[in-house]
């Protein structure tokens, strides 16, 4: 009997309408342009706006356009897993709400927490229900509205990040393709380094946590840098050698897009010239759980069936990890 494997077998995704651009930022804290372009490579970045508007939102568009092109039927979807750091609600979980909003009434549905590794984690977990035969039909989506969490007159965080969020369907196939290997690593040593100060159980909201704007992202940038740097691109190296992969035959790179330079590295690391990297960076920022399922959606018409992929992020917690993915389909 040939080995299940969980394919991916189609991609959605959405970004707001509203651009906010270096230029503008440049109005709101002292930074420019040049500044921005030259440390990260983001020139732009697209933020959710509007009340009572939260990451669910983005989610529930993005499996919306999945599903348009696939043609399936919301109701045979066993589950949806939703890597965010910035839900709707404590609770319930955003993957509740964006289950009923698509008409996914038989999926059960949770979210998932690792920050910008998250879709990495929820795309191996979805692969495992897939791999051991328990559901045929596995959402996974990576998403965050980044806005709500950032403090506009913190230059180290807010010239980062932006709002986003994207999708996969997985299936499965035996074949050989789809998810083929992965390697995910944490550290809670990196706590000190980037987290959120206030909110938690550990220290609720009070008048004078939000007076000392403790709810907004905390960043020590130079040591999450020098982590993300030798641990994303020490991952994306293992997962490809233990597999044979090199150069040669890995078409592309999908890493996380937190900053050029980390992106830069990774493929240095593992061979890729940049032809072989997939980049939004300068359009979107970061968008944490976001930017790989974003950028399978946006590369999807140049995937073709069979192309080895190297999937691998690094986010608060620390968290980080590399998934070996071979594409199941050719473009639609």
């Amino acid at each position: 009997m040939n080995k299940i494997r969980a394919a991916i077998t189609g991609v959605g995704g959405y970004v707001p309408d509203y651009i906010l651009t270096n230029k503008e930022l440049e109005s709101m804290v002292d930074t420019n342009d040049e500044w921005i372009t030259t440390r990260t490579g983001i020139k732009e970045r697209r933020i959710l706006k509007g009340e009572n508007q939260g990451v669910s939102v983005m989610g529930i568009a993005a499996v919306k356009d999945m599903l348009a092109k696939t043609k399936i039927d919301p109701k045979e979807i066993d589950l949806i897993i939703f890597a965010t750091v910035t839900a709707d609600m404590t609770f319930p979980a955003t993957a509740n709400i964006v289950a009923t909003a698509v008409g996914a009434t038989n999926a059960f549905s949770y979210d998932l927490g690792a920050a910008c590794s998250g879709f990495l984690f929820g795309l191996t977990t979805g692969a495992s229900f897939i791999q051991s035969g328990m559901y045929k039909k596995v959402v996974v989506v990576g998403g965050d509205k980044m806005s709500a969490i950032l403090d506009y007159t913190d230059r180290t965080t807010c010239i980062i990040f932006g709002d986003g969020a994207g999708c996969v369907l997985l299936e499965p196939t035996t074949e050989e393709v789809g998810v083929m290997d992965s390697i995910l690593k944490s550290d809670g040593n990196g706590e000190s380094y980037l987290h959120m100060k206030a909110g938690g159980s550990r220290q609720p909201a009070t008048r004078e946590s939000v007076d000392k704007r403790m709810h907004f992202v905390y960043q020590e940038g130079s040591a999450v840098f020098k982590f993300a740097v030798t641990n994303m691109a020490d991952v994306a190296a293992q997962v490809a050698e233990r597999n044979h992969l090199t150069a040669k035959n890995i078409q592309w790179l999908v890493p996380h897009q937190a900053n050029k330079r980390i992106i830069d590295a990774t493929a240095s690391r593992v061979g890729i010239t940049e032809d072989k990297v997939m980049m939004n960076i300068a359009r979107y920022g970061n968008t944490t759980a976001g930017t790989i399922p974003l950028l399978l959606w946006d590369y999807e018409k140049q995937l073709k069936k069979g192309d080895n992929l190297i999937l691998a992020a690094f986010g608060g917690g620390f968290t980080w990890g590399a998934i070996y993915l071979k594409w199941a389909y050719n473009p639609r």
